[in-house]
C-alpha cells in the first residue's frame, strides 16, 4: 500500500506535470513575474467558473480576507460577528483593523456559524457578519443573508476551504460559496482544494465600484503608477502560483468529487457506530466539497485514537483544538464559557482523517479498519 498522506500533493502533480510544467515555464520565458498574462487568464476562468463578476487576485488568504474588509470602510469599533470555531485568520484581520470581533457559537450539526447565535450578537454597533464555510461545507447562507438584509449588514464570507461548493436556496437556485455575500474571500495554500504550490488567494463580488476599490487596495492603493488614490497594501498573486492554478482550474470540479467519493466510502464504512457522528453528506447541492473530513469521537477516548492511527502510520489532526475566544491574543471579558456549549463541545470530539484527491480504496480500508479496530 501507498504511504498514507493527510494530503498527496506529490501524487496529484505527477498526473498533471506536464500541464503545470508547460504553465510554469511560459513564466520564465516571458519574466512576466508580477501581473503577467497567467494571473490575467487565471482571474477571468475563475469568473467564468464562479459565475461571478469580479475576482482580485491577491497574495494569500489572510489578505484577502483583510482587503475586503479594508474595501467595506469599516471604522476602528464597529462591530464583526464571526465563528469562535475556526482558524485564526478569520478573527486577526478583524483585530487587526481595529474593529471588534463577535464571537459566536456555531451549529453542532454542520459546524458552521450558528443562525441563532448571529441573531442574539446583533447590536447598534454590529457592521458585518463573516460566515466560515467550515471544512469545505457551505454555512446558511439564505438564512445569513436575509439577517444581513434585515439589519443592513456587510456579509463577507470566508471561502477559503469550500471553493466549489454550492449553496442551494429555497427557490432551487444554486449559487457557488463565496459569491453570495457583499464580497468573498479565499485561499490558494497547498492543501486547499484548489491549492497553488505556494501562497495565493483572491477576492470575489459582483459589485463594481467594490471591486474598482479592491483592486487598488491590493496594489498599493494604485490605478496609475505612482498615483496612490487610496491606502493600500502589496499583496498580489505572482504569476508562477497563477499558472499553476490555470493548470487545476479545470480539474476543480474533478478533484471535489473524488473527495466526495471518499467521504461517502469513509461514511459508509462508520455507517451506524455507537462512538462515531461523520459529517453530512448531501447528494443533491454539492454543499460539502471536504477539505476536511471531519469525525466526532462521542463516548470514546478521541485522543487515544488518535495517537492509534498515528502509531499505524495514519496521520491525522485536530481542527481546531482550542476556540477562538480561549485564544490569549483573543480573550475578551465579553465572553464566557456557557455561550459556547457546542465550540467547547467539538473541541473535545473532532478529528480529521486523511482527505485529498489521491486517496485510493485500499488506504481507505486501511484507515476506516483502523479506527474501528480501536473503537470496539
Amino acid at each position: 500500500m501507498k504511504k498514507i498522506q493527510m494530503v498527496d500533493l506529490k501524487s496529484q502533480y505527477d498526473k498533471i506535470k506536464e500541464s503545470v510544467n508547460s504553465s510554469i515555464q511560459e513564466v520564465l520565458e516571458t519574466n512576466t513575474y508580477i501581473n503577467g498574462p497567467q494571473v490575467h487568464q487565471f482571474q477571468k476562468s475563475l469568473e467564468t467558473y464562479l459565475d461571478v463578476k469580479h475576482v482580485i487576485p491577491c497574495a494569500n488568504g489572510t489578505d484577502a480576507l483583510q482587503i475586503a474588509m479594508m474595501g467595506l470602510d469599516l471604522k476602528p469599533g464597529d462591530e464583526v460577528i464571526t465563528a469562535d470555531f475556526t482558524f485564526a485568520a478569520t478573527v486577526e484581520v478583524i483585530a487587526l483593523l481595529q474593529l471588534t470581533p463577535v464571537l459566536v457559537d456555531v451549529d453542532l450539526v454542520n459546524m458552521n456559524i450558528s443562525i441563532e447565535g448571529i441573531k442574539k450578537a446583533i447590536t447598534p454597533k454590529t457592521k458585518a457578519i463573516v460566515p466560515v464555510h467550515l471544512f469545505g461545507r457551505a454555512a446558511n447562507m439564505e438564512a445569513i443573508m436575509a439577517l444581513a438584509k434585515e439589519h443592513n449588514l456587510y456579509v463577507i464570507e470566508d471561502n477559503a476551504q469550500a471553493i466549489g461548493a454550492n449553496c442551494k436556496f429555497s427557490d432551487g437556485t444554486k449559487k457557488k460559496a463565496g459569491t453570495i455575500g457583499h464580497v468573498g474571500a479565499t485561499s490558494f495554500f497547498p492543501s486547499k482544494n484548489l491549492g497553488c504550490y505556494g501562497d495565493g488567494g483572491a477576492i470575489f463580488t459582483n459589485d463594481d465600484a467594490l471591486a474598482h476599490k479592491l483592486r487598488g487596495i491590493v496594489n498599493h492603493g494604485m490605478y496609475e503608477r505612482y498615483h496612490h488614490d487610496v491606502v493600500g497594501v502589496n499583496s498580489r498573486l505572482d504569476s508562477i502560483q497563477a499558472a499553476v492554478l490555470n493548470a487545476k482550474l479545470p480539474l476543480l470540479d474533478q478533484y471535489n468529487k473524488a473527495r466526495q467519493d471518499a467521504a461517502r466510502k469513509y461514511s459508509a464504512a462508520f455507517e451506524g457506530h455507537k462512538n462515531i457522528i461523520s459529517p453530512t453528506i448531501c447528494d443533491i447541492c454539492d454543499c460539502h466539497v471536504f477539505h476536511q473530513y471531519t469525525l466526532r469521537i462521542i463516548a470514546a477516548d478521541r485522543n487515544g485514537l488518535m495517537q492509534h492511527l498515528l502509531d499505524k502510520g495514519i496521520p491525522c489532526a485536530i481542527y481546531y483544538p482550542i476556540p477562538l475566544h480561549s485564544q490569549k491574543a483573543y480573550l475578551d471579558t465579553r465572553y464566557k464559557e456557557e455561550d459556547f456549549p457546542v465550540t467547547n463541545q467539538l473541541v473535545q470530539e473532532v478529528l480529521s482523517l486523511p482527505m485529498h484527491t489521491e486517496l485510493d480504496d485500499e488506504q481507505i480500508k486501511y484507515i476506516t479498519d483502523s479506527v474501528l479496530e480501536f473503537l470496539k
